[in-house]
Formats: C-alpha cells, sequence, structure tokens
C-alpha cells in the first residue's frame, strides 16, 4: 500500500496538478475566444524560465519567483493577442489555431535563443521528504499539491463571486447575448488571457520544480492539456481541472506492477495515455465529461 501511494498515487496527483491548471487555462480561452490556442505550452515555458532568472539571479525559491513569471507571462499574452489573434478574431477557427502555432514556434525559439537546447534547474538542493506511518511525500510535491489547489480556490471565486467573472461566463455561454447586455468584450478577453497566462506560468513553475526546464517543456505537456480539457469538456474549466487530474493519476497508475509484478504498460510509453484519452473521448464522447461552464 505504501509503494502504491508513495511512488505512484502522490506522483499521479503532481502530475495530475500541472495538467490540470495548464488544461483549465486552455477551457478558458477556448469558452471565451473558441479557439485551440497551441502557444499555450510556450507561455508554460516562459514563465518557467522567468522565474529561472530571480531565481539564480536573486537567490530566492522558485515558489518565491511565482509572482515574477506571472508578471513577465501576462504581458507576452496581451502582446500575441494584440499583434496577431486580435487581428484574425473574425476569421475561421482553423486561421487562429494556425497562428498560434506560429505564435508558439516563434516563443519557442528565443527561449531556445536566450537559454539553449540544454536542460536547466531551479537548483533547490536536496531536501528531506516528508514521512508519516510508513508514507513518504516530496517537500516539492507537497507545495505543488497545496499550490494548485490555492490556484482553484482563487479561480472558483474569481469565476463565481466577482463580477468580472460573470462577465468571463457570459461570455463563454453566449457571446452574442454578452455583447448585447453590455459586456465589456475586450476586458473579458484581457482577463481570459491574463488568467490563463497566470495559470500557464504557475504550472511551469511547478513542472520546473518537479522536473527540469527546457525550451520544449511546455509542448511535451500540450497534448496531455489537450486530452484533460477535452475529457473533462473543451470550455468548461471544473470539468478540465479534474481531467487533468484523472489524467496524470492514470498515467502514473499505468505503470503499476499489478500482474505477476510486471508492469501494466512500460514506464516509456505512459506518455501515450494522453493520446489514447484523446481519441477515445473524441470518438465515445466529444463534449466531454461535463457541460456548462463552471
Amino acid at each position: 500500500m505504501e509503494s502504491l501511494v508513495n511512488f505512484y498515487l502522490i506522483p499521479g496527483l503532481v502530475l495530475g496538478a500541472i495538467y490540470a491548471m495548464s488544461a483549465t487555462g486552455l477551457s478558458l480561452i477556448y469558452g471565451v475566444m473558441r479557439f485551440a490556442h497551441f502557444a499555450h505550452g510556450e507561455l508554460l515555458s516562459f514563465g518557467a524560465y522567468a522565474a529561472l532568472i530571480v531565481v539564480r539571479g536573486l537567490g530566492i525559491s522558485p515558489l518565491a519567483a511565482i509572482p515574477v513569471a506571472i508578471g513577465a507571462t501576462i504581458p507576452l499574452a496581451w502582446a500575441a493577442d494584440r499583434a496577431f489573434y486580435a487581428r484574425l478574431r473574425r476569421s475561421l477557427p482553423a486561421v487562429l489555431l494556425i497562428s498560434s502555432f506560429a505564435t508558439a514556434l516563434m516563443i519557442r525559439a528565443v527561449l531556445y535563443l536566450a537559454f539553449g537546447p540544454t536542460p536547466m534547474s531551479y537548483g533547490v538542493g536536496i531536501v528531506p521528504p516528508l514521512a508519516w506511518a510508513g508514507f513518504r511525500i516530496q517537500q516539492r510535491h507537497a507545495w505543488i499539491i497545496l499550490g494548485a489547489a490555492t490556484a482553484a480556490l482563487l479561480l472558483h471565486l474569481l469565476l463565481s463571486r466577482s463580477r468580472a467573472g460573470r462577465a468571463m461566463r457570459a461570455m463563454a455561454d453566449d457571446p452574442d447575448l454578452a455583447r448585447i447586455t453590455g459586456v465589456n468584450v475586450d476586458a473579458v478577453i484581457r482577463l481570459t488571457w491574463a488568467v490563463a497566462a497566470a495559470l500557464a506560468a504557475t504550472a511551469g513553475v511547478f513542472l520546473g520544480i518537479d522536473t527540469e526546464l527546457q525550451p520544449i517543456m511546455g509542448f511535451n505537456v500540450l497534448l496531455a492539456s489537450f486530452a484533460a480539457a477535452i475529457l473533462g469538456g473543451i470550455g468548461r474549466p471544473w470539468g478540465s481541472a479534474l481531467g487533468g487530474l484523472i489524467l496524470g493519476l492514470a498515467e502514473e497508475l499505468s505503470s503499476y506492477p499489478l500482474l505477476d509484478g510486471a508492469p501494466l504498460l512500460s514506464p516509456a510509453y505512459k506518455t501515450g495515455v494522453a493520446f489514447a484519452v484523446l481519441v477515445l473521448m473524441l470518438i465515445v464522447r466529444p463534449q466531454g465529461l461535463f457541460r456548462g461552464m463552471g
């Protein structure tokens, strides 16, 4: 039991928390602006590297650098929207999708030029895990889970208790009706980009804490993020968050040695679980598990 929890369940929750934050941002963008943002992974990478600069420059912890990562990533998202997406807002969704893919390539190229292809780390050193009755959890994993839960609570308060959040929900439910009733569409779009970029940047820092940093790190989790968003229902933030948790747990538990000590799936292939879930959901239930935003 301890082995299952320590080496599969807890890492699955950590991975699921990162997927959930990334997928929630994707769902918000799709819900309000109706296009699949393929540069979302690069926002994640950009936030992680922005935190790296202050971690190395000021000697602070990566967790303390999260506000800096958010503060750097939000203007990047706004700039990309103003330079590319806003001009194509009335175009076909495929046009926006292709433009977001081109934006992703540009951001990734800048990261390669600035930091190179060599993996980097925050260099937090060796920290003893927390232990109780045979169960162990790395302190970084505890912070990631706690941080993701805090982000989920703040997002819930924004969407359910604030006027701006209600405007976002109105835009997601019926954009034309929202405009008629006086919703400031431009302000809602800016807020959506800010929230999605903040979630992506935080997920990037968490991913860097758990593994390592490289310019392609965001792209590597993009498929799983889309799979989680589709699993929960694209455009449904809470469904996407739950989809991320389910997907992270499924990936880690898929390599659990259940049959005669042999893993159900070789760890080298566990990332294929996201692709399998994506294809299965598109075939069986393309609308996702949940309906409605919130």
